[in-house]
């Protein structure tokens, strides 16, 4: 088997493995023909000794906020085999490449959407919470007016005030990507606005953009659903604007669904006659991995008087594979920990330089969601991989529950 970035026509027969694999259906194949062949995404795939395509990854490039922090990252798309070569071991060849290329080339964090936990926590994901949903009728909502000035986007109009409010908003949620103005004209683009029945509405106060709201209508019996992709808000008038501007849906909708980031609980700030009728769905359909554990080390936020030892643990990527001091400021460097090929490791290396036990013994896995906020420590202690040996005060000072929102689809 041989593990290579694909390029050409081996872009198409990748683009081909997926279409079969996700069921999907093409009408113009020339023209996707032309638009993979060219494509200049970072597209991996694995080869039998015949040199036939057998599975294929694709790394989307983000930059997703951490504490605040944009960081590079990495977005695992596209991930399929073709069914007369499963089992074979082909998507973890490509990850054994991928990961480790991922860390030279700087990406901090990767991150993907499941069909099945167990097969990625295999290449060291774990599951985070990245939004729920809530079902509400509109009445739902009649405590809440917003008399503002509200305008309707239309195709070629710019983006700037949504970009705006996003730019205020997304960097207090980790995983929240740092858009460019194409990306959110991406988040924004309908092809025919009263077929696709997609509209963007900016909602004002004075002059300023303090909200956003991007819905789809949802043909249903016996009533349609408002379906919101995506809300926004600048500050909490900006939030109870979204409310109050969704409340005007009263005649048109016997449903609104909305998003909302996960660590933003509707039903505890929501003033309304009957919570009771508000229903919650928690979405677990989202993993993330630690690329460059010493990074993200460096990039979430630490009390003044941060200092504890933590030692990790990845089978895949072995740079990570070390005992770090993690200090207010910075992060140094103490053992390596060194792979004997049976999946466990050497620990006389770091005894030289780490006499005494790390504060925390943990995966990379479960790094990977105290890191961003999606699990708290008595949560960790719960798990097989995490040991706490000492400072446990200070740990939880550092592994607090974090505000995620997750607004990309890859």
């Amino acid at each position: 088997m041989e593990v290579r970035k694909l390029v050409g026509e081996e872009r198409f027969a990748a683009y081909l493995t997926a279409v079969y694999c996700f069921h999907s259906r093409v009408e113009d194949v020339e023209e996707r023909h032309e638009r993979n062949v060219n494509a200049t995404i970072e597209d991996w795939g694995a080869f039998d000794d015949n040199n036939t395509l057998m599975a294929r990854i694709i790394n989307n490039k983000f930059d997703f906020y951490v504490d605040g922090t944009a960081v590079k990252s990495g977005g695992i798309g596209a991930v399929a085999t073709l069914p007369e070569y499963r089992n074979r071991g082909a998507i973890r060849a490509i990850f054994k490449d991928l990961l480790p290329e991922a860390y030279a080339n700087g990406e901090v964090i990767s991150a993907l959407y499941p069909f099945k936990h167990e097969f990625y926590r295999k290449f060291g994901y774990e599951t985070v919470i990245g939004w729920s949903r809530y079902s509400l009728t509109p009445e739902l909502l009649c405590r809440y007016r917003f008399d503002g000035e509200v305008t309707k986007w239309k195709p070629g109009d710019p983006v700037d005030e949504f970009m705006t409010v996003y730019n205020a908003f997304a960097p207090q949620y980790n995983m929240a990507h740092a858009r460019t103005e194409e990306q959110m004209a991406e988040h924004l683009k309908v092809e025919k606005e009263y077929i696709d029945r997609k509209f963007s509405y900016v909602l004002k106060q004075g002059d300023e953009p303090i909200a956003y709201v991007i819905f789809k209508d949802i043909k249903n019996d016996p009533a349609a659903i408002l379906k919101v992709e995506e809300c926004a808000w600048t500050c909490r008038d900006g939030f109870r604007a979204v409310l109050g501007f969704l409340a005007r849906f009263e005649a048109d909708y016997g449903t609104i669904e909305m998003r909302l980031p996960a660590g933003i609980d509707l039903l505890r700030v929501v003033v309304t006659p009957n919570a009771y009728a508000i229903k919650e769905t928690v979405f677990p359909n989202f993993m993330v991995r630690v690329i460059n554990a010493k990074k993200l080390l460096e990039t979430i936020r630490k009390p003044a008087d941060c200092d504890f030892t933590i030692r990790i643990t990845d089978e895949m990527i072995p740079e990570n594979n070390r005992t770090y001091r993690a200090l207010s400021d910075r992060v140094e460097l103490l053992g390596e920990r060194l792979p004997l090929g049976d999946g466990t490791f050497d620990g006389a290396a770091e005894q030289a330089s780490d006499a005494d036990k790390a504060d925390i013994d943990l995966n990379v896995r479960a790094l990977g969601q105290l890191a961003i906020g999606g699990l708290n420590l008595d949560e960790a202690m719960l798990r097989t991989d995490v040991t706490v040996n000492a400072k446990e005060e200070m740990l939880r000072r550092v592994f607090i529950p974090k505000n995620i929102f997750v607004g990309e689809q890859f």
